[in-house]
């Protein structure tokens, strides 16, 4: 089976075990993804399995999003993501749901795009440890310093960090433990946080690092 899901991040909470340990755990709600597309290496060069996720209203899609779907005869669906797999034994159309895909105990990759943080320096976004509070440095506490070197090549080189625009990446955490899966409500709840805001999308993979 398929251990892939498209989901939505709900927010952060604890549960705890029988032994009374609290967990940390972010609350996703993942699927049900419907398969809409099958790639296979004698037509497309790989193998992998196209899920689409999220009921949503035919007006909200394009044209060619439409046609895509409906070629498959496929319900309109908001996200589409693609999972690289072999052997999935699926179908154009079958419904993967949390319990199919996913088991607590298991470890998997959680990727999603991180918060905005919009302008920032150096201080914030590359965790440069600014200058002295004292001997005169009364403005330059949080000022990144010289960064350019002398006569040759006298400028700064493309790609040096600086204070900018932070956030909105996309980022993978990798390696966390599945703490609970409920079927009914098709939650998932992973050990730790995983990138983004509430009602963010994230794309749940199983773990490249056990």
């Amino acid at each position: 089976m398929l251990k892939g899901l498209i989901g939505k991040k709900i927010g952060m909470t604890q549960i705890f075990d029988e032994q009374g340990i609290a967990f940390t755990v972010t609350l996703i709600e993942a699927g049900p993804c419907y398969v809409t597309q099958i790639r296979v290496p004698e037509k497309e060069g790989y193998s992998s399995v196209q899920l689409g996720f999220g009921e949503v209203n035919p007006k909200r899609l394009t044209n060619g999003e439409l046609g895509h779907l409906k070629a498959k005869e496929i319900s309109p669906v908001r996200f589409l993501r693609e999972f690289h797999a072999k052997n999935h034994g699926l179908s154009v159309g079958d419904k993967v749901t949390v319990a199919d895909a996913f088991a607590v105990g298991e470890r998997v990759d959680v990727i999603g795009v991180s918060k905005g943080k919009g302008f920032a320096g150096v201080v914030k976004r590359y965790h440069f440890h600014g200058m002295n509070a004292t001997h005169g440095t009364s403005d330059r506490n949080r000022a990144p310093g010289s960064r350019g070197s002398g006569t040759t090549p006298g400028r700064v080189y493309k790609g040096a960090r600086s204070s900018g625009h932070m956030g909105v990446d996309r980022v993978t955490v990798q390696n966390i433990k599945v703490v609970m899966v409920d079927a009914e409500r098709n939650l998932l709840a992973i050990n730790g946080a995983v990138p983004g805001g509430k009602g963010s999308l994230v794309m749940i993979k199983e773990s490249r690092k056990q």
